[in-house]
């Protein structure tokens, strides 16, 4: 952790709803002149999209069917951590991206001068540039095994978590609506990441210090036969904060400020689905305030 440079860690699997977080702190950093070093996730992944597919139907050939990018064995945790730590010490690191689209291979193609395809990655850069404070958003933000500890250089860790169900409802629908998969393949996705989403997703939560869970207030028992995605209107969002006093956390004035909402427990306050990100924005922007203020 550093005051100085400061790192604040979204972390959230796939379609959990890390983009509307991730849209309330670039609001935040618009309107406090904060600069921003963003961290993408997936550039820390272990293999570009073609190697990653050779690599899953070499596993499932030695009878690992579980082999996912949610795992430690598929993802450079010690080269995150060593972002994450030098930032802290020096305010500069190196940084990488991952090409989703042609359009983003476009454009670091005309920045590098490179011919990359979708599904590579850039390579490693210098970041030296004067920055306010490193900004990631991705699966492993607060990770910790053996082998590396990510989570000992945050600063804020904020964790952005659907019940299950409702994660595997929207996982289904965009995976068909964007990738045009079908029910079977989405499924066997699901089953494949299960253990790696137990042992290096799941414990992150543990150690974050502010969660925001939605919860649908309809029918998701089985989210395989789910015809649409819960709205806004038909959930709730769970805040839950690890150490109100951490950050001096002013319950009687977000109850004030966020209609419907109300406190469930000490630490947890419950809003409308429909203000996640307008709570998130009030949430986050004194705390960020205060650590900028720090530096």
């Amino acid at each position: 952790m550093s005051k100085k440079h400061p790192i604040v860690a979204v972390t959230g699997s796939s379609g959990a709803g890390t983009t509307t977080v991730k849209r309330a702190f670039e609001h935040i950093f618009e309107r406090e002149s904060i600069k921003p070093l963003i961290i993408e996730g997936d550039s820390y992944h272990r293999y570009n999209r073609v190697d990653m597919k050779a690599q899953m139907k070499k596993e499932e050939e030695a009878g690992n069917r579980h082999f996912s990018h949610f795992g430690e064995n598929a993802n450079l945790f010690d080269k995150l951590e060593e972002t994450f730590k030098t930032y802290a010490e020096s305010g500069k690191c190196q940084r990488r991206y991952y090409l989703h689209s042609d359009d983003e291979a476009a454009e670091h193609n005309a920045r590098l001068g490179t011919s990359l395809n979708p599904g590579e990655f850039t390579p490693w850069e210098d970041i030296s540039e004067k920055t306010d404070l490193l900004f990631y958003e991705g699966l492993h933000g607060l990770v910790k095994t053996d082998n590396a500890n990510v989570a000992q250089h945050v600063d804020l860790g904020v964790g952005v978590v659907p019940i299950v169900n409702l994660e595997w409802i929207q996982k289904i629908f965009r995976d068909n609506a964007e990738r045009g998969y079908d029910a079977e393949v989405i499924v066997d996705t699901i089953l494949r990441r299960m253990p790696d989403y137990v042992n290096y997703i799941t414990p992150q939560f543990g150690l974050t210090d502010i969660n925001f869970q939605r919860v649908a207030t309809v029918d998701t028992s089985n989210p395989f036969i789910a015809r649409d995605i819960p709205t806004p209107d038909e959930s709730f969002v769970i805040v839950r904060f690890k150490e109100p006093t951490k950050f001096g956390v002013d319950f009687p004035y977000l109850l004030n400020m966020i209609p419907n909402s109300f406190m469930s427990r000490r630490n947890t306050i419950v809003v409308p689905g429909s203000k996640m990100g307008y709570t998130m924005e009030l949430v986050l922007a004194p705390i960020i305030g205060k650590m900028i203020s720090k530096r």
